[in-house]
């Protein structure tokens, strides 16, 4: 059985990303319809000898859609949801817009599938530094009961863009030839520095990015009790987001134990071997389905504490990929029903 898929936000980055995995990953579409704003239509989009024309977003673009992938911010998403649910399109929303809607599942298929067959047209893809530290702490949570947990994140620049990994290039290049570029994207230089800001600051000091991983775990791991305490912080990484995590679980951790669950979980994989300098790095996870766990020690600052360093990309694992495999999820389930 073959379907029909569109991409909303078709030559935003992630969308790029999602024209790349459905070829690689064989997904069985019959049709991709390209849509984006106005000022993209008309454009040609090739891939691997295809050609597809960019269609200008509008109520009539979900007709005879099987799933719509969207892929271009919140906004848009509300807009044009509820239409094309309306038009019995499936969508999967890589947007805050519908997260922490108590009526739309918000899913990471190696930890919640059963969450997305109970949508009602529309499940919500997680924020990317979620998915990503979920792909590591979702398994030990099996294996010791998850209380609580002190992240902090080393976000790469192609989180916010193409307009960003320019903007970080443009500084190296200046630097080189003792020059200086002033930054737009950012508040302050990304070359060279760290910035903790990511997202708008609420009220309380923290930002809405850090907000999303206490509320967004809770809901995919239904931990309504979990404590989530987040720094989010900008690298001048190209690609691949990392988090440093500290935990604490219900149950004493012992160390092989954990090891055994990170091996055993989908996805992930566990390289803790730092005596042989061999660590999750982000250059070595851009453009990898999986993400990598590393630098597992007990701690003594939490009860029953255990630390570790988590790695993936994205533009993949935390957005392009994950609604793929989403879709994949229903197909699946489909043909075995």
């Amino acid at each position: 059985m073959t379907y029909k898929v569109g991409i909303l936000g078709a030559t935003g980055a992630v969308g790029q990303e999602i024209i790349h995995l459905l070829h690689e990953r064989k997904f069985p579409f019959s049709e991709l319809r390209l849509l984006a704003s106005s000022r993209s239509a008309g454009k040609v989009q090739e891939y691997q000898g295809n050609s597809w024309t960019i269609e200008e977003t509008n109520q009539s673009s979900f007709k005879d859609l099987d799933f719509c992938i969207f892929s271009a911010g919140g906004g848009q998403s509300k807009t044009f949801a509820p239409i094309a649910k309306e038009a019995g399109c499936i969508v999967i929303d890589n947007s805050s817009a519908f997260r922490m809607d108590p009526s739309v599942p918000l899913v990471v298929p190696e930890i919640n599938p059963e969450a997305a067959l109970t949508h009602q047209g529309i499940i919500a893809n997680p924020n990317c530094t979620t998915a990503i530290s979920l792909m590591g702490l979702f398994p030990l949570h099996k294996a010791f009961g998850l209380k609580s947990l002190i992240a902090c994140t080393y976000q790469a620049v192609s989180g916010s863009g193409a307009e960003a990994l320019q903007e970080l290039d443009d500084q190296l290049m200046a630097w080189s030839k003792g020059k200086n570029i002033p930054p737009k994207v950012y508040p302050h230089p990304i070359a060279f520095n760290v910035i903790p800001h990511v997202d708008d600051f609420n009220d309380d000091g923290f930002t809405r990015e850090e907000m999303k991983l206490l509320h967004e775990s809770r809901k995919i791991m239904d931990l309504d009790d979990l404590m989530v305490n987040c720094t989010c912080v900008r690298v001048p990484v190209r690609r691949a987001h990392s988090i440093a995590i500290t935990a604490s679980f219900e149950n004493a951790i012992d160390l092989s134990v954990a090891k055994e669950a990170i091996k055993a979980f989908p996805n992930v994989e566990l390289i803790d071997n730092p005596q042989q300098l061999e660590y999750p790095m982000p250059i070595n996870y851009s453009g990898v389905s999986s993400c990598a766990l590393g630098r597992m020690r007990k701690t003594e600052i939490l009860p029953n504490g255990l630390s570790f360093w988590v790695t993936g990309d994205q533009l993949w694992k935390g957005a392009a990929l994950n609604a793929i495999q989403i879709a994949e999820l229903l197909i699946s389930r489909n043909s075995a029903s």
